[in-house]
């Protein structure tokens, strides 16, 4: 095969890719969204109204004490990650009700009540609500995860842009190797094309 004609079949095999790679590329760029679909949602906290006297113990390699809405949390993270403990006793703390996460969830969600609207479901520590978005408890440390359909259109342009098409890690991982070969291939060709013409 002549190297002109090897690098037109390639050319038009990455076609595709480069058409997908541009037009993320641009959407990455200009992040429309990315605000709202990334946001980070944390529950809302309040002064504590008495002092507070700690006796951490030799484990503990930070703690944290703070007020919501459902009272007072100690939360204190050892070699094996973040626990939260009962504030009177120090003992683990048993996990939510789903009163509970209701409450921390509704009072969370006023820092932006058109992205998080009304809760409809809780199952677990998974709340769904009415505008489509997913929140997850971590009671352990306390934290909240949320997830629209804005992140995953978003995640879905990254996939696109980095070659995951199939879903198969190992299969994407071929794709994505050989996309960037026939980059390089095309690059080389292209090069000996222009230079051999001079």
């Amino acid at each position: 095969m002549k190297v002109r004609t090897l690098h037109r079949f390639i050319g038009v095999i990455l076609l595709l890719p480069f058409f997908a790679w541009a037009i993320t590329g641009f959407i990455f760029f200009l992040k429309p969204g990315y605000a709202g679909a990334y946001e980070i949602l944390r529950p809302k906290t309040y002064p504590l109204d008495h002092a507070v006297s700690i006796s951490p113990k030799s484990d503990w390699l930070e703690y944290r004490y703070f007020r919501t809405i459902l009272g007072d949390h100690l939360l204190a993270r050892t070699n094996t990650g973040w626990q939260q403990l009962n504030p009177t006793d120090g003992q683990p703390r048993v996990g939510p009700t789903q009163r509970e996460i209701e409450l921390l969830l509704k009072d969370a969600f006023t820092a932006n009540p058109l992205r998080y609207g009304d809760i409809s479901s809780v199952s677990d520590n998974t709340a769904k609500t009415n505008t489509g978005v997913e929140v997850t408890i971590d009671w352990t440390n306390l934290s909240l995860n949320q997830r629209g359909k804005d992140t995953e259109r978003i995640d879905l342009l990254y996939r696109v842009h980095y070659l995951q098409w199939t879903g198969v890690k190992s299969l994407d991982n071929v794709l994505g190797l050989l996309g960037l070969t026939l980059v390089m291939v095309l690059s080389v060709l292209g090069a000996w094309l222009a230079f051999r013409r001079g």
